[in-house]
């Protein structure tokens, strides 16, 4: 029995997932069966590509992680399985598999061929129900990933944006929007080692610079803050609001941290 994760972009208001959910378990009934998100922006590959990553840590070893968010279903794009130390991941080669596995130790990579494990027939618009599931509830039900197809040397990986760090300044862009409004950078904690944090403060669209701090409320309601969040990067955010519809973010909005001279400090 194995934990199977579900990300997609398929919404809730469809019969999408619950069929999904429904030929999982008709092959594996003892399937656990855990919803991540199925809320990505239709096609949005990186948005799925960082709910994967930023949840995927947190399940017990053994985790089957399905993600399908595939604009390019039916297509020649190939299906993948892969084995890392902890964990097996199945989702399309298109890029969505590759932050959260940025992050592991990849021992088996296979392009999912087999048609014994597929439904029959197979639509051309809706792999996640007749490849995608059966062969997440194949690999829960102890079939070896060496039997889904044949091994493959690479995947697909996503040309994520790095931060780029100065000496007094590290500059970085939002790459995702949560539904509280708060905007996700792609700068993490440990780009700013170099920096006293005390006298950093964050600015984006030219907007009045913030400090940053420890969490949410420690500026007043309605007030800019910019805090490391649990995904560990830096977001910004507004107490009580969204930051988001305050000053009209979006995903690649550059974002900058500046560590203040001890003149400006001490003349502000």
């Amino acid at each position: 029995m194995s934990i199977i994760t579900l990300t997609t972009d398929f919404g809730v208001a469809d019969w999408f997932v619950g069929t999904m959910k429904g030929v999982i378990l008709g092959i594996q009934p003892r399937a656990v069966l855990v919803d991540v998100t199925h809320e990505i922006p239709p096609g949005d590959i990186r948005a799925g590509a960082f709910a994967l990553a930023a949840s995927h840590p947190f399940f017990p070893r053994g985790t089957i992680h399905l993600a399908v968010v595939d604009p390019g279903v039916g297509g020649e794009r190939r299906i993948l399985a892969v084995q890392t130390r902890d964990f097996v991941f199945v989702g399309p080669d298109n890029g969505v598999l590759s932050c959260a596995l940025a992050k592991e130790n990849v021992e088996a990579v296979h392009h999912i061929t087999n048609a014994r494990f597929f439904l029959n027939p197979v639509s051309q618009t809706f792999h996640g129900r007749d490849v995608f599931a059966p062969v997440a509830a194949h690999l829960s039900a102890g079939v070896p990933i060496q039997k889904l197809g044949p091994p493959v040397r690479d995947y697909l990986r996503l040309d994520w944006p790095r931060p780029r760090v100065g000496q007094d300044e590290t500059t970085g862009e939002i790459i995702h929007i949560d539904r509280f409004g708060n905007a996700i950078t792609n700068i993490a904690d440990s780009a700013l080692s170099a920096l006293d944090r005390a006298r950093c403060e964050v600015s984006v669209k030219r907007k009045r610079p913030w400090p940053i701090c420890c969490f949410y409320q420690a500026v007043p309601a309605g007030k800019p803050v910019a805090v490391f969040g649990s995904s560990g990067f830096l977001e910004i955010a507004v107490n009580g609001g969204s930051a988001a519809r305050s000053f009209r973010l979006k995903v690649g909005d550059r974002v900058c941290i500046r560590q203040r001279r001890h003149q400006e400090s001490s003349s502000s």
